[in-house]
């Protein structure tokens, strides 16, 4: 058995203090969403009834390159890129594709590049 400190079960092992149904954790729930809302029927579904084929790879199109057909996973993966310049990258590739203004997606990667310079700073600070 695993031996847990005395705040394990306090707090949780995040700091989430648990409680005894999900609704109280709900901070704002305007349009009845997630508390009170119906069930969604797909949910009762089994995979074969929802005939979901699971053996593809679940890739969304705007990951995938016109021309050539590479993956913004496998480049980011390829050239070794650490966690916030790998997502500012996908941001980037993906920005003219999903969504009709890029904007959003050039301001999150902006801000993650933004990350990685600081933990670059922090890093030659502490040495």
């Amino acid at each position: 058995m695993t031996k847990h400190n005395k705040y394990y079960y306090d707090k949780g092992r995040n700091g989430w203090t648990p409680s005894n149904t999900w609704q109280d954790e709900v901070v704002e729930d305007k349009d009845n969403k997630w508390s009170g809302g119906e069930i969604n029927p797909k949910m009762l579904l089994t995979k074969e009834e929802l005939k979901i084929d699971y053996s593809k790879d679940k890739i969304p199109n705007y990951y995938i390159g016109k021309v050539y057909g590479y993956e913004a996973r496998k480049v980011i993966e390829d050239f070794d890129l650490s966690y916030n310049v790998g997502t500012a990258t996908t941001y980037l590739l993906r920005a003219k594709r999903k969504h009709d203004t890029s904007v959003d997606c050039i301001q999150k990667a902006i801000n993650h590049l933004e990350f990685e310079l600081d933990k670059i700073k922090n890093e030659k600070t502490n040495l």
